[in-house]
């Protein structure tokens, strides 16, 4: 490496990936991928574009190259702007189009690149949206094909793309954090598409059943707002958008900075503006979760229950009892308790139409509700229940049933630690009770 380095030949390796021979641009990567285990050299490497001079290896026909270009993806992949650039150059199309191959290495190497690309989830959404997921899961049904490469890279596909994963699996542990952007379209069969929330936004009104999505923060668009206000200086112009101009924004004030900048010395100063934008930090994390994926229109009424959550029942001493409590908040919230023998005479449905009807939508955010059965409640119990740091699974059962497990360790006797307990939050009919997992009640909870 040190001699590479010195005789600065990293520029000639990356020159090397363009060329026509199979065997220097399989060597070539092998060396760079060898580099990519010291840190200043891999940094060095990613400031030349790896990721983008590593497409067209990718898409070569020969086995060995395809081998070790996706080995340098997985290799150079752990890093965040490594792989926002494979993302951006269209690297990750021939990446998936690699999991078809019948070579069990070029398979495996790609395999483990879109576990280690999978990691975050603007990318993972990207490769499930390739079909990564449907290649992955078909490798995995094959004892010949599968490896544990592709199935890591099922697991963190899944666990990075939620949405999908509860509409695939019907499933999301204690670990899976439902954050904004969730959204829960039901069950959806093997091989049937899986629709991003922005294209069933824009599907017409029909009975189906609603999607509930998740948004608990407004949106930043004020760039592509019309500057309502502005105040001109000598040097400067300065914009200023508040929140009763723009409704989604915070009540901070947001400042828009434009600089004439002098263009050669002693000449006359062009008024060519530079535009330099400057905003609160809460504000900028707005913006950075606008631009990298589409979002729906804030829920107000769903902040306005976590911000509940979190003054009244985020400070009660135990786990118990904030669970307890966060179960009867999410009842009262949806319609309080049903009598189990009445549970036919709550028309939940007929409130949903309602909904669906008056936002000319089947999205829906959950805050609406009303009027919530078991998938509804559940979901809004896991939204909650992460955004206050209990650790609960959120798991779909048949006929729109739906439920909670927690987690409980109960007093133990002196210098006896035991196991915690696992139970089933009841929602529906005695709100806050707790219905041990494998006992007849929870069965029959989970059940009709």
């Amino acid at each position: 490496a040190s001699v590479v380095a010195e005789a600065e030949g990293i520029e000639p390796l990356m020159n090397t990936l363009n060329a026509q021979r199979d065997g220097a641009i399989s060597n070539a990567i092998a060396v760079l991928t060898n580099l990519s285990l010291q840190e200043p050299f891999r940094v060095g490497i990613q400031s030349h574009g790896i990721m983008n001079a590593l497409v067209r290896p990718l898409r070569s026909t020969n086995s060995q190259v395809q081998s070790k270009a996706a080995f340098a993806v997985a290799a150079f992949g752990c890093d965040a702007d490594a792989r926002t650039e494979l993302r951006n150059v269209g690297g990750l199309e021939p990446l998936v189009e690699l999991l078809h191959s019948k070579n069990e290495e070029v398979r495996r190497n790609a395999s483990w690149a879109v576990m280690v690309c999978g990691s975050d989830e603007l990318t993972a959404v990207e490769l499930c949206r390739l079909g990564a997921l449907d290649i992955l899961e078909e490798i995995n049904l094959s004892t010949k094909h599968k490896n544990k490469f592709s199935e890591a890279a099922l697991e963190k596909l899944l666990d990075n793309n939620l949405s999908q994963k509860y509409s695939r699996m019907g499933y999301l542990s204690s670990s899976n954090i439902i954050t904004n952007g969730f959204y829960d379209c039901g069950q959806i069969k093997r091989g049937g598409k899986f629709f991003s929330l922005e294209e069933l936004s824009k599907q017409e009104l029909t009975d189906r059943r609603a999607i509930i999505f998740i948004n608990a923060k407004p949106q930043e668009r004020a760039r592509e707002q019309l500057i309502p206000k502005c105040q001109k200086s000598s040097r400067f112009w300065i914009f200023v958008i508040k929140r009763k101009d723009v409704s989604y924004l915070p009540p901070l004030p947001m400042y828009n900075f434009f600089f004439y900048v002098r263009k050669g010395k002693g000449k006359k100063e062009e008024e060519k503006p530079k535009e330099v934008i400057r905003v609160t930090p809460a504000v900028q994390e707005e913006i950075n979760l606008e631009n990298s994926h589409w979002l729906p229109p804030p829920d107000f009424i769903l902040m306005d229950y976590i911000n509940h959550a979190s003054k009244t029942i985020l400070p009660l001493t135990t786990t118990r009892e904030q669970v307890v409590a966060l179960a009867q908040f999410v009842a009262d919230k949806m319609g309080g308790s049903v009598d189990r023998e009445q549970l036919h005479n709550f028309f939940w449905e007929l409130d949903m139409s309602k909904i669906e009807f008056e936002l000319k939508s089947n999205v829906v955010p959950i805050g609406k509700i009303k009027r919530g059965t078991f998938y509804h409640r559940a979901l809004l119990f896991k939204v909650i229940a992460d955004r206050i740091g209990i650790g609960c699974s959120l798991v779909r059962g048949k006929y729109s049933r739906a439920w909670n497990e927690v987690k409980l360790v109960e007093h133990s006797p002196k210098g006896l630690l035991l196991p915690p307990q696992e139970y089933i939050v009841d929602l529906m009919f005695e709100p806050g009770c707790l219905l041990k997992q494998g006992s007849a009640k929870a069965d029959q909870y989970k059940r009709i």
